[in-house]
């Protein structure tokens, strides 16, 4: 059962949720562009906590969390360490899908002290020119006022029958949570919008991230193609690279069975 809790950190009130067995390192998971707690799959919360203790939150001015979203993307990283040291967690391991990907990789050269393992899922290790680049009309897409079912489709699923039909039914699950809170605010866009064109990325300082990584993506990630996912699991010392077949941007939740039972063996 999913248990919500709000804590007062040093960079303000944070609010979250907890499920799994205590006991053992944690799993932090660090939330995509212009998402909120409440956008995580709840099929795959359940699995993914189903033998660990889990834990997803609102960063500082998204969703139930007070703030502002920080400018910088070191800025939303060391909002990541505010919150695992006033839950007083020693060592966590953190899972960071997509922006959230981007914050975990900033966090572990920030702070390396806090993190045992590494989990990139859909993500990128900064700008990279070569390589096939993100579709032409993602810019359009994600920066709609509103995404709705096509978008989401469009942005997080291939075109297969197999891959809408999972990603139709995904997008029911999230949609029909209790209670769900409220969208990220223009402001909020905004500033990851900031923070993301700013970043210099990690590639200059790959080799400082020496602790074990599982870098994952779908192999039709219209937003942060799969070879973003390769460069950084070639240029990372200990990093081990998954691609799913048939997947896209939320492979994570259309593959949940087999992408959980894989992090279960990188984790232990």
């Amino acid at each position: 059962m999913n248990r919500d809790f709000s804590i007062h950190t040093s960079v303000g009130r944070l609010s979250g949720r907890t499920a799994g067995p205590d006991g053992g390192i944690p799993l932090v998971l660090l939330q995509r562009f212009r998402g909120t707690m409440d956008d995580w799959d709840p099929a795959f919360i359940e699995a993914i906590a189903a033998d660990r203790r889990v834990i997803w939150f609102d960063s500082t001015g998204i969703g139930l969390s007070d703030g502002k979203v920080p400018g910088t993307i070191a800025g939303m990283a060391a909002v990541v360490g505010a919150l695992i040291e006033a839950l007083d967690l020693r060592l966590v391991d953190i899972l960071g899908w997509s922006l959230g990907g981007v914050v975990a990789q900033q966090l572990a050269l920030d702070a390396p002290h806090l993190l045992r393992r590494l989990i990139v899922a859909a993500s990128s290790p900064g700008s990279i020119t070569d390589g096939p680049q993100p579709h032409p009309r993602v810019p359009q897409v994600m920066t709609h006022a509103i995404n709705d079912i096509d978008d989401f489709l469009f942005l997080f699923f291939p075109e297969s029958a197999t891959a809408v039909a999972a990603g139709r039914a995904c997008l029911t699950r999230i949609a029909e949570q209790p209670n769900r809170g409220s969208g990220v605010t223009a402001e909020a866009f905004m500033a990851q919008v900031k923070a993301i064109s700013s970043w210099q990325g990690v590639l200059h300082r790959a080799a400082e991230l020496r602790l074990p990584m599982l870098v994952a993506n779908g192999a039709h990630d219209v937003m942060l193609p799969a070879y973003r996912s390769y460069v950084l699991a070639q240029q990372a010392p200990d990093a081990k690279l998954i691609l799913y077949p048939d997947a896209g941007h939320a492979f994570l939740f259309q593959e949940a069975e087999e992408f959980v039972a894989e992090v279960g063996r990188f984790l232990e």
